[in-house]
């Protein structure tokens, strides 16, 4: 689950906390950086068991309803199909979930008036209202409607970001990539795997952890060397005033280019265009496309480039 956008993203917050705290303990950094990686894994199972605690959420008002002290016909005959979708119920069995949800303290139980306005805002939406007055459900309905309802109502909900970001630090800027792999996961779904569906991984394989360890090393190692680039082909600008931000998102970007031969230039600078864009001032990310243009043009005509 964890992909290279996210490790680019983690490895330049602990470089720059590595450099606020004095630079001087690269292991202390790089057991930071997987610790919040891991985190950013947790934050995933956390998502997926909001999905089931709304679920069940819709379960109790239907139960207490039902025994009101004056129910009504609907109260007593209620349409249950949102609690009985296949893929929902899939889910709460599923093995990995439960191990999560059974070695962890922090549950969406405190979190009771949220869950209850989610699922009054799910109840608005049209992928909710049609499932509900459908003559016949499939799986593929069941597993439909959650990809529909997580993408309008919980992708983007600003009431989450608020509730993750008191609830963990390391969750600030976690949610928008891992909300692309409750999305996958969701759509991964086959009914015949029942509990013992898998997740995704923690990570794809060895390869992008290494990456992660390899970038971060680098990154931190050679600074001085790349700073030195950086000054060379600044032209008139005086590096002191550079955004120390951009500095560091350079510097990760030249780690990866030097060290990772098998990634297009065009990638690496791609993506960490992107991050400054995000992470730093508004004109960093074609400040920075500029700069890293003009010292891999320098690389390569003085043959230092060693790419496939």
């Amino acid at each position: 689950m964890i992909n290279r956008v996210l490790i680019r993203l983690k490895v330049i917050q602990v470089i720059y906390a590595y450099y606020q705290n004095g630079g001087k303990n690269l292991e202390a950094a790089e057991k930071e950086l997987f610790f919040s990686l891991s985190k950013a894994y947790d934050l995933y199972k956390y998502l997926l068991l909001l999905m089931v605690e709304v679920t069940q959420f819709a379960d109790r008002r239907i139960d207490n309803r039902r025994h009101k002290l004056r129910p009504s016909y609907e109260d007593l005959n209620p349409n249950t199909r949102f609690i009985d979708n296949a893929f929902m119920a899939q889910l709460m069995q599923n093995a990995q979930l439960e191990e999560f949800r059974a070695n962890q303290k922090r549950t969406w139980d405190d979190e009771g008036d949220f869950v209850k306005h989610l699922f009054e805002k799910m109840e608005q939406t049209k992928a909710y209202q049609e499932y509900m007055s459908k003559d016949a459900l499939t799986y593929e309905d069941d597993r439909e409607l959650w990809r529909k309802l997580y993408r309008s109502t919980i992708a983007q909900n600003e009431t989450i970001d608020e509730i993750l970001e008191e609830q963990s630090l390391y969750w600030n800027d976690d949610k928008a990539i891992v909300d692309t792999f409750v999305l996958k996961t969701i759509k991964r779904f086959e009914p015949e795997n029942g509990a013992a569906q898998e997740l995704m991984p923690e990570y794809k394989d060895d390869e992008d952890k290494e990456f992660a360890r390899k970038l971060l090393r680098t990154a931190i190692a050679n600074g001085d060397a790349y700073r030195k680039l950086m000054e060379n082909n600044a032209k008139n600008w005086d590096m002191e005033r550079f955004a120390f931000m951009d500095i560091l998102i350079m510097q990760v970007a030249l780690a990866e280019i030097f060290s990772f031969p098998s990634i297009p230039v065009s990638v690496s600078l791609n993506e960490y265009v992107e991050i400054a864009k995000m992470y730093s001032t508004p004109k960093s990310g074609s400040f920075i496309n500029g700069m890293l243009d003009s010292i891999v043009n320098q690389l390569k005509s003085e043959n230092k480039l060693n790419k496939q």
